[in-house]
């Protein structure tokens, strides 16, 4: 064997064993996510941490980093094919970019009618199957973790489509949410989320879509004097982690952490609409946005605007998974 292969494969071995727990020491979970430790995702994660250590007897350590402590929703997707952070929970947006576009059927505008709609996706044959689709880019798909359903607020009142003409609204990077903003006639503005509050302060962007529990927990409200309660898409996210790491657990802390994740799903999922409830409250109480509930002519304008978007980007999204969505969903 050559000099230069033999210090390769002396590298590669010593690469190995650095990566693996010294003996006896617990087994590290990097879990990274975006958004604030008292919002839906972050009670689940913080939930899930202590469920996974408890159910291993400590050989797992999972270590939470919220609030893009770690990584910006842009980044964090390559850390973890990278195995720089082993968990992430990132919005079904995400996966678009990463060349999975089937996931951008949940950003598409009233897709789903309420909960029970989605859950009929979310914990269905449907849902698996999307997360299947991952495994082709190193990554195993978990559990589906609920937000909720969006409104959007702006520097001017948003009660008929026409309200939207000319505004720079943030989004998340996704096809769908473009199509969304521009069948409104806004000027969609992608931008990570950890940098929404400072844009919305400096007047970057006029306005955004989101859960009232992020709004909240980020501030938001504080630079936004209206909002409308739309709830005319969803925001939900996939836990997901490095699918080698995944592989090469042993089968006993596999199926402990498995436990763990279905719990903290169940957990988080089960309180994510009273989260955003009370953040609604809470926005109204602080009196510094005007919140505005659609009529029913209003939801009709707004659904008459919208709804074409579903058909156009079925191409992007597949015309099968749509129809799977729509059918499971009672669409």
């Amino acid at each position: 064997m050559r000099v230069g292969n033999r210090v390769a494969v002396l590298a590669a071995i010593v690469a190995g064993l650095l990566a693996l727990p010294a003996l006896g020491q617990p087994v590290v979970i990097k879990f990274s996510h975006v958004v604030a430790p008292d919002t839906p995702k972050g009670k689940a994660a913080a939930r899930f941490e202590e469920l996974a250590e408890r159910y291993t007897d400590g050989a797992v350590d999972v270590q939470v980093f919220p609030n893009s402590q770690l990584y910006k929703d842009k980044e964090e997707l390559e850390a973890l094919q990278l195995g720089a952070v082993q968990m992430l929970a990132p919005s079904l947006a995400k996966f678009g970019p990463l060349g999975v576009p089937d996931f951008e059927v949940f950003d598409l505008p009233f897709i789903f009618r309420d909960y029970q709609a989605l859950h009929a996706v979310t914990m269905g044959p449907v849902g698996k199957d999307l997360l299947a689709r991952l495994e082709d880019k190193g990554i195993t798909g978990l559990a589906y973790w609920d937000n909720g359903f969006k409104i959007m607020s702006a520097n001017r009142p948003l009660r008929m489509p026409a309200d939207f003409r000319g505004l720079r609204m943030r989004i998340q990077a996704s096809r769908v949410l473009e199509a969304q903003m521009a069948a409104l006639g806004a000027v969609p503005q992608v931008m990570a989320f950890s940098e929404v509050e400072q844009a919305l302060r400096a007047g970057l962007v006029d306005g955004a879509e989101n859960t009232p529990s992020n709004m909240y927990t980020q501030g938001m409200n504080a630079v936004q004097p209206y909002a409308t309660i739309s709830n005319h898409g969803y925001l939900g996210y996939a836990v997901i982690v490095n699918s080698k790491f995944w592989d090469e657990l042993p089968d006993d802390l596999r199926a402990a952490l498995e436990r763990a994740m279905a719990e903290a799903t169940d957990y988080g999922n089960s309180i994510a609409k009273g989260e955003n409830d009370a953040a609604l409250a809470a926005m109204r109480a602080a009196g510094t946005t005007e919140f505005h509930e659609l009529t029913e002519t209003e939801r009709a304008a707004w659904m008459a605007a919208l709804l074409p978007v579903q058909d156009a980007m079925a191409d992007r999204i597949g015309a099968g998974t749509l129809a799977a969505v729509r059918a499971a969903s009672g669409g």
